[in-house]
């Protein structure tokens, strides 16, 4: 009773109503939240500590930069979506508020594309080495668990890509990443594509910041060969799996392209299966047959492997393994309209 009270009291002031509605469409920044409602950033930073410190609103930091957002789980959390739920879609201010988050998204947009033209030429030649990006797309898609997927990981998440190739699969789920430019990028994405129910985080994926057993799935896209310890990145993977979760590794497999290393800074010029195999299972994770997928001078591997059930009961636990603040949609779509 009283953290619904509390999440009552913080929410019921004009400003504070209007936060909750724009944080439902989008992770801000108190400076996006400036600009759209135009407001002191003493004023905004005022209203924002009273809703964390409510529940109604969670706050992740990268660095320097605060992002906020609805929790997804929890009284707060459920007040939250109510409260959107019930804010009038004729409302003028809240309307405007709409409009002037498009307007913000419309900048990350300008951005992202900014970005991507500054690198396009490094990533088309590397694509162009190994097989169709479709190809490797959909063998990754095969390789997750069939139907929905309840929770899943995307660890060295970058632009999002993985997380946007399993939207519409995942009922929730959470990509890291350690650069706060490429998360920018995929939040910019996510919000474009409409993906409300799936949120990034700046972490070091040899040390993540989530509980044993939280995921589903976990995925580790074109990531390995830049990491100092491959067999810690898979060791600390498997230890996100519940029982019954899968882990899904896309990578190279070994080849000898040196100029990887200089200009690429690849950490390691591929991966065997003996190695990935040995890896996963001194996770004590089950071995699943391995795909390739020859290119030009690159091939590409799937390497599967799961957390086996135990028992009967880890079985039954199993199918309740969630994302720590998972997104409850209780009826409602996953995917929310764009502003």
């Amino acid at each position: 009773m009283d953290e619904i009270l509390k999440g009552l009291r913080a929410s019921a002031e004009a400003t504070r109503l209007r936060i909750i509605g724009l944080c439902a469409h989008a992770e801000l920044t108190v400076s996006d939240l400036v600009e759209i409602l135009g407001q002191s950033q003493p004023r905004i930073s005022r209203h924002l500590k009273l809703l964390v410190e409510a529940g109604v609103l969670v706050r992740n930091q990268e660095g320097p930069w605060a992002w906020y957002r609805l929790p997804e789980e929890g009284v707060g959390g459920e007040l939250a979506r109510l409260i959107v739920d019930l804010l009038p879609p004729d409302d003028r201010k809240h309307a405007q508020d709409l409009k002037r988050l498009q307007a913000i998204s419309e900048g990350w947009t300008a951005r992202v594309a900014d970005f991507f033209r500054q690198h396009a030429g490094d990533w088309e030649r590397i694509r162009s080495l190994h097989a169709d990006q479709k190809a490797v797309d959909s063998a990754l898609l095969d390789a997750l668990p069939g139907g929905p997927i309840e929770s899943l990981l995307d660890i060295g998440t970058g632009a999002g890509h993985v997380l946007l190739l399993t939207g519409d699969r995942a009922q929730s789920a959470i990509g890291v990443d350690r650069s706060r430019e490429m998360l920018n990028v995929a939040r910019s994405n996510l919000f474009r594509a409409g993906l409300r129910h799936i949120q990034v985080r700046q972490a070091d994926m040899m040390s993540l910041p989530f509980a044993d057993g939280g995921f589903a799935a976990v995925t580790i896209n074109m990531v390995l060969h830049f990491a100092d310890r491959p067999d810690a990145v898979v060791a600390e993977a498997a230890r996100m799996l519940g029982p019954g979760g899968r882990l899904v590794i896309v990578d190279f497999t070994p080849h000898h392209l040196e100029a990887l290393r200089e200009e690429q800074a690849h950490r390691w010029l591929g991966f065997d299966d003996d190695q990935i195999r040995s890896w996963c299972r001194a996770a004590d994770l089950a071995w699943l047959p391995p795909r390739h997928l020859a290119g030009g001078s690159l091939t590409v591997a799937l390497w599967s492997a799961e957390r086996p059930v135990a028992d009967a009961s880890d079985a039954k636990d199993s199918s309740a393994v969630r994302l720590p603040g998972k997104v409850r949609a209780r009826g409602r779509s996953t995917r929310q309209a764009k502003p």
